[in-house]
């Protein structure tokens, strides 16, 4: 057991069982294919295992957000046919949201999961911080263990949180501040430096004293902020910033608006989009002295190719630095992707709410669930 939590080996032999294992297939899906398979690929060393050793396994996950009726929009029908192909002779229920009872955590869909099933498996970390009933359910009756794939995030992340190898630089993006608050209060105790970027940057320059524009921000976060940059802890913000003018569209640049560097002040009806070139240099010369890098979040709108530059420098940064590094999913993990640098990081989590949440933390329900297993005793 680590820290607690079942493994598959606590399963006993599951030759001739039935394993109900939780997976994380909320892959994208455009036109009915999958653009990214990612997650499917990631569960199945939990899933062949199982399998090698005797086990019938049937597997259950979430598809977007249905709202909790079955809609065709979400049905699991190219994650079955992929899952077919990678992990032969694995059932796949259908979309569990399709239930109002998952995110309610109803008794009665935990029973309906569990009818016939012998132990269940949790290898869905991305999903492992909400108390649906596919997470926290199942444990309460059936022997239960983590998956690889969970195993692997939770050893990875905790050993980042509290054994950090230094100096230890925490890169954060975005867009608010108040959806990273917390992990923010968690991790100025423990880094040696926090980078700040993406939208949530011009509450930071707000509380400084600068011009945002019409730029992000949240005013009733300012204050916080300041209090983050009074509190003694290194804390790095753009010097400069590029911004989208007034009649520009995010995302259409044949909609026109100029683009445009700025320092740390940005116009009125300017709308800030990205950390500008020095900054992305700067931020690159603090992660190359780093011996541990967590990041989490991009540092603009990458998804628009005129926004692009600063998330893309600082992931080359990322993938060149020489320390241990761990992209805490998400955008950031798309970014990465997108720039072609996912094999030149050492981690790259399935689940960012997941991992911010364990950082902050330390725990997540899905683990404490796991630790209350009848097997775990």
């Amino acid at each position: 057991m680590i820290n607690g939590v079942p493994q598959l080996e606590d399963l006993g032999d599951v030759a001739g069982k039935r394993v109900l294992v939780r997976c994380d297939f909320n892959v994208p899906i455009r036109n009915g294919v999958i653009a990214d398979d990612l997650r499917i690929r990631a569960a199945l060393p939990t899933l062949l295992w199982l399998q090698e050793h005797g086990a019938t396994v049937t597997a259950c996950s979430h598809l977007g957000r249905p709202k909790g009726a079955p809609d065709p929009a979400y049905s699991m029908d190219p994650v079955r046919a992929r899952l077919a192909d990678l992990a032969p002779g694995v059932t796949l229920l259908e979309n569990l949201r399709f239930s109002a009872g998952e995110t309610a955590n109803g008794a009665a869909f935990v029973a309906e999961l569990v009818a016939g099933q012998d132990a269940y498996v949790n290898d869905a970390f991305g999903a492992s911080h909400r108390s649906h009933a596919s997470i926290v359910g199942p444990p309460l009756t059936l022997p239960s263990a983590a998956g690889r794939l969970l195993e692997k995030e939770v050893e990875v992340l905790l050993g980042v949180r509290n054994e950090p190898r230094r100096p230890f630089i925490s890169i954060l993006g975005g867009s608010k501040v108040s959806d990273k608050l917390g992990v923010i209060n968690a991790l100025v105790e423990v880094v040696d430096a926090l980078v700040i970027g993406g939208g949530m940057c011009f509450t930071f320059l707000a509380a400084m004293g600068h011009q945002v524009g019409a730029s992000l921000l949240e005013e009733d976060q300012i204050d916080t902020c300041r209090q983050l940059l009074d509190s003694g802890a290194t804390i790095h913000v753009p010097s400069d910033i590029t911004g989208l003018g007034p009649g520009g569209k995010i995302g259409d640049p044949s909609a026109g608006g100029e683009v445009r560097q700025f320092g740390r002040n940005v116009p009125d009806g300017w709308m800030g989009l990205d950390i500008g070139p020095g900054t992305a240099a700067e931020f690159s010369d603090v992660i190359a002295e780093a011996r541990q890098v967590l990041w989490n979040g991009p540092m603009g709108v990458f998804e628009d190719p005129r926004f692009e530059a600063g998330t893309r420098t600082v992931a080359e940064a990322v993938a060149e630095c020489r320390g241990f590094t761990v992209v805490g999913g998400g955008d950031s993990a798309a970014a990465v992707a997108q720039f072609g640098l996912a094999d030149r990081i050492d981690h790259i989590s399935t689940g960012g709410g997941a991992s911010l949440e364990l950082i902050e933390r330390g725990d997540l329900p899905g683990l404490a669930a796991l630790r209350g297993a009848v097997n775990a005793i």
